[in-house]
């Protein structure tokens, strides 16, 4: 039944978003084909409050134009994320502490206008550096997402750094803060969004600094599979699919 709830959750979630420009330099995956899940009312009830977590925001789907989120205020640093991911966002930071270390959240909800400044100002960088117009965009698209396709927009991804070192850079996985999240995030619905092996497919540069929400049963399943969150949802579609074709 959960596999069905989940297979359910990812069909909504996919129904739900509109395609994005592809990102430059990165090619857009051929569509694959939907089959819909048939579930009981209750389950589908289930299913249906289950999506949120499994939306997919990269440089192939961005935010649905009717995309919208009920927002609260950490009061550890002002910043926002979606309501529903507070509680188990203060659990694992409590249990981070308890063990001595000191996590700092210094990214989390980004509206539009916040992303577009980021971006540009990032191609800006590079552009002093000496890079055409044409590969700024394509290498700034690597690091900051095109506005509209970025998960700091969807309120469900935050950038945690270590008190000691909050560089953005490779070295932050050095840090203790980060060598405990990234063994422990799994265990209160969190994943590392961005891992060093996945970038060909999430179509972003290693980021050990950035956790994603998708809730503590897909976490627990992306943490034992060794999958990403685009891995995780296509293996979904899979099931979805094989399950249809057996129905025929």
């Amino acid at each position: 039944m959960k596999i069905a709830r989940q297979i359910a959750a990812l069909l909504l979630a996919l129904a739900l978003m509109v395609p994005a420009a592809g990102a430059a330099g990165v090619e857009k995956p051929a569509p694959a084909e939907e089959t819909p899940e048939i579930l009981a009312p209750a389950e589908q009830e289930e299913a249906d409050e289950d999506a949120w977590r499994l939306l997919l925001v990269n440089p192939w789907n961005a935010l649905p134009e009717e995309f919208s989120v009920e927002l609260v205020t950490l009061a550890s640093c002002g910043l926002k994320v979606d309501k529903r991911i507070r509680a188990d966002l203060n659990e694992m930071f409590f249990a981070c502490r308890d063990a001595g270390l000191r996590p700092v959240i210094c990214s989390a909800y980004r509206t539009q206008a916040t992303q577009t400044r980021l971006y540009n100002n990032k191609i800006s960088r590079l552009r002093a550096a000496g890079y055409s117009r044409e590969t700024a965009v394509e290498e700034a698209g690597r690091w900051v997402a095109v506005p509209g396709t970025s998960e700091h927009q969807t309120g469900l991804a935050l950038d945690i750094v270590s008190a000691g070192y909050q560089g953005l850079t490779r070295r932050q996985a050095d840090t203790a803060e980060q060598k405990w999240l990234m063994e422990h995030c799994w265990e209160y619905g969190f994943i590392l969004r961005y891992p060093e092996d996945k970038c060909d497919v999430t179509g972003i540069g290693y980021e050990p600094w950035h956790y994603r929400y998708v809730g503590r049963e897909a976490a627990q399943a992306m943490r034992d599979s060794g999958q990403c969150l685009e891995e995780y949802l296509e293996a979904l579609e899979e099931s979805a699919e094989q399950a249809g074709a057996s129905r025929t």
